[in-house]
């Protein structure tokens, strides 16, 4: 009795009755300490998102005072519920600066910061808000027949998908150019062939729930109401669901160090549309923003490339495609580039901050020299002493025409010097990517600058890309680290012929042993 009369007098103090929670008890105190100590250097210490780090991210870390939140498995324009809450934190939100908390922080630790968060505003202590999670129903068996994709791509273009996330949902629609979130951020129409980076999850489940949900506070609406309004049956927008994850990998790419280019015996495959690149393995490299020099780039819009090889023992092809949601210089961007410059503000991200039209670029770096060991140049363009020999890409007219590639050496960020001749190259853009292919002979009669490629060696590879349109050029751009191209060889006959001429001899050894062994005993 006591005890009851101790909580209400408790309760009394507060100003909203606090809902009740299915974890165990949190601890706010603990909480804020959690978050000051990880959280506040991008969410602010009020909860904002106006933390010291915030200036150079896009998108901008959550708003909590506001109470609008993305993922989440309640109708649009609800509160999330607490394992909502408790699932980003584990998990994060790939695409963005939020790295997953699991692992890195106990249980403990996790729930009190949840609970801590709630306090950055009054809605979460309103019960009137009645925080409950949406039923779904459960995922319709053969959603990855062509009966079932067509339904879905269908849908995909009634309800209108394909105003912002393009016709092949690379983010490219007419729309995209004009997209901005609540607070006026711009924000990227999603990529749909990128589904590693869609935040709340890639699975066919995880898609209809956000196509049930909406994405508060952006332009993604919730479309419950079209089943609702019988638009559409439950049945049919997990036909959509389950066409969007259809567009991407069945795996999320892992990169892996090597890139391997077999030995073709006919013509090698110059153009980006060959039959012959179906054929051949591809490679994903991610890709990070350039933050070492300044002006650094926290935000770059190329998040990573896909790299196929060949070669015939005397040339080599070598396509790079990646998305990119506009064919730069394109100055229908121009407006969204400027809001991307104002956002991605910082105190060192230097002048010539003015949107232009500029063009999109593509790096493949090399040593100038295959190397014994494995000291490699430096792999931000190399150095002063020390340059890296490069083929160099661009989407704007150059001297060599429309979409030219010259080679030359980089000695530094800020110096390229071209050299003779170059690699030959043809490019494809079509439906918000791009496919560029190099070719080159394996040797050149510049041995001192120019990469003399050999079969059989590790030959360190870099790549760099800028997208125009999000305002990347000079310093501005997304790099990789080094990785590796090697020119497979064929098998020499001996490696076939020597076992079975060894089986023979043993075999013929053996049955001379079994005979002598024989004739002794008779």
């Amino acid at each position: 009795m006591i005890s009851a009369l101790l909580a209400l007098a408790l309760a009394a103090r507060l100003p909203f009755p606090l809902p009740p929670s299915p974890f165990p008890v949190q601890d706010t105190v603990k909480g804020k300490a959690v978050y000051v100590k990880w959280c506040a250097g991008c969410h602010g210490e009020t909860g904002a998102g106006d933390g010291p780090a915030a200036a150079y991210m896009l998108p901008r870390p959550r708003n909590f005072t506001g109470a609008v939140y993305k993922i989440r498995t309640t109708a649009s324009g609800q509160l999330p519920t607490d394992a909502d809450l408790l699932r980003v934190l584990d998990e994060g939100l790939p695409g963005s600066a939020m790295p997953p908390w699991k692992g890195r922080l106990s249980d403990a630790e996790r729930r009190d910061v949840l609970a801590y968060l709630k306090t950055f505003s009054s809605f979460f202590a309103d019960t009137s808000q009645h925080v409950v999670a949406l039923k779904f129903g459960s995922e319709p068996g053969g959603g990855t027949s062509a009966e079932a994709l067509k339904v879905g791509r269908q849908f995909y273009d009634s309800i209108g998908c394909r105003k912002c996330h393009g016709d092949q949902g690379r983010g490219d629609g007419p729309s995209a150019p004009t997209l901005k979130d609540d607070a006026g951020f711009p924000i990227f129409a999603a990529d749909l062939h990128q589904g590693w980076r869609f935040r709340g999850g890639a699975s066919s489940a995880a898609i209809y729930r956000r196509l049930r949900t909406g994405l508060d506070g952006t332009p993604m609406p919730s479309f419950s109401d079209l089943i609702d309004q019988k638009f559409l049956t439950d049945e049919q927008l997990w036909r959509l669901a389950q066409y969007v994850r259809s567009l991407s990998p069945a795996r999320t790419p892992e990169a892996r160090d090597v890139i391997h280019a077999p030995r073709l015996a006919g013509a090698l495959p110059a153009a980006p549309d060959d039959s012959v690149w179906a054929r051949v393995d591809r490679y994903w490299f991610p890709l990070v923003g350039q933050v070492i020099r300044k002006p650094r780039w926290f935000a770059p819009a190329v998040s990573g490339v896909w790299v196929q090889a060949v070669h015939d023992g005397k040339s080599v092809a070598l396509r790079v495609s990646w998305d990119d949601r506009s064919h730069s210089p394109d100055t229908t961007w121009l407006g969204f580039e400027r809001r991307v410059l104002e956002t991605v503000a910082g105190d060192d991200s230097g002048a010539g901050r003015t949107a232009d039209p500029f063009p999109d670029q593509l790096v493949v770096q090399f040593p100038r020299r295959i190397p014994e060991g494995m000291e490699r140049p430096y792999f931000l363009m190399g150095a002063e002493t020390d340059p890296v020999y490069q083929w160099r890409w661009t989407s704007a007219t150059t001297a060599a025409g429309a979409g030219g590639a010259v080679g030359g050496l980089a000695r530094g960020l800020d110096r390229f010097d071209t050299l003779p001749g170059g690699p030959g190259v043809q490019t494809s853009y079509a439906h918000g990517e791009w496919r560029v292919v190099f070719t080159r002979s394996l040797a050149t009669p510049d041995t001192a600058n120019e990469l003399q490629f050999a079969a059989g060696r590790a030959i360190p590879v870099a790549f760099f890309a800028w997208d125009g349109s999000s305002g990347e050029h000079g310093n501005r751009l997304a790099v990789s680290t080094w990785y590796f191209l090697a020119l497979d060889q064929p098998m020499p006959p001996r490696v076939f012929v020597t076992p079975v001429v060894v089986m023979l001899l043993t075999l013929g050894l053996g049955i001379v042993v079994v005979r002598r062994a024989q004739r002794r005993q008779a």
